[in-house]
């Protein structure tokens, strides 16, 4: 074999590991999840092996189907844009703090250290009617009976943005940190204040890092399913919750598998849509 020849395999040496792993845990199962949604449920609970296209047809123009993925769409949506007003003005912060940067960055990454659930259900511990809160309104006089405030959608927006803030912040702090600031300093020495300056120049600049942390929010929060079945009502419910009650409570995997590359490929859409316009680089530098 040459030298040339040698040289041209090494990447791919190098790489069969990550790619053997890759191909085991993702594309494998993927292949699978396809292969069941055509199969068939029978009235025994029996799973029918063929190519039959009824769950397809049932998540496809069920209008209950429909209405739960938009609803699921509009509360990643709104976690997104609240991500987004919340972590712009932290990360900002951070990236112009000139001592202590590290500091905070390792106390952003503290929440990752719990594990989601617990940081789930402690809301329930602040917002239960014999919560934190109910307690201290109670205790100052402001309220004379506890307020119900879980189980609803606007608990559930709040649980995802505890959740997704984080990566948020993170994505665009690296945006921010990588802008030269004598570009700020030269818009000022031009006659732009500083406000001028920042919506002229940092801002612009930074809207990479604002969409990669908007689509990593938005593909996290619309495929979770903790979040609306611990804080949420039986109204609340959200796209992934319906695949959880197919697959695991009703034991029915070919239609769960339908409803659950359903949500994949309207997320792979996005997925694709932001790639095709912004490139994943800036994803990626969020992420590492």
């Amino acid at each position: 074999m040459s030298v040339e020849a040698r040289e041209a395999r090494q990447p791919w040496i190098l790489l069969s590991p990550a790619l053997t792993a890759v191909g085991l845990l993702l594309f494998v199962p993927l292949i699978f999840i396809v292969v069941y949604s055509f199969w068939l449920r029978t009235a025994s609970g029996a799973d029918q092996v063929g190519f039959f296209l009824d769950n397809w047809q049932e998540a496809l123009t069920d209008r209950f189907y429909r209405d739960i993925l938009l609803s699921t769409l509009r509360i990643a949506a709104i976690t997104t844009l609240v991500c987004a007003l919340m972590g712009y003005p932290a990360a900002y912060f951070i990236a112009r703090s000139r001592g202590n940067k590290a500091i905070l960055l390792l106390l952003l990454m503290l929440p990752f250290w719990i594990s989601y659930i617990i940081r789930t259900m402690s809301w329930i511990n602040i917002l239960g009617v014999s919560g934190a809160l109910n307690t201290a309104l109670m205790w100052t006089g402001l309220i004379s009976e506890p307020i119900q405030m879980l189980y609803n959608e606007p608990t559930v927006i709040l649980g995802l943005v505890h959740f997704l803030l984080p990566f948020m912040i993170l994505n665009v702090y690296v945006s921010l940190d990588g802008i030269d600031q004598t570009l700020e300093e030269a818009a000022t020495s031009l006659g732009a204040n500083r406000w001028e300056a920042f919506l002229q120049v940092t801002l612009p600049l930074s809207l990479p890092g604002l969409a990669a942390g908007g689509l990593l929010c938005f593909v996290l929060g619309a495929g979770t399913y903790i979040t609306p079945l611990v804080l949420g009502g039986p109204s609340d419910a959200m796209f992934a919750n319906l695949v959880f009650e197919a697959i695991i409570t009703q034991l029915n995997w070919p239609l769960g598998s339908a409803l659950s590359l359903m949500l994949l490929a309207v997320l792979g859409l996005l997925v694709a849509i932001y790639n095709r316009y912004l490139g994943m680089a800036q994803l990626m530098k969020g992420l590492g």
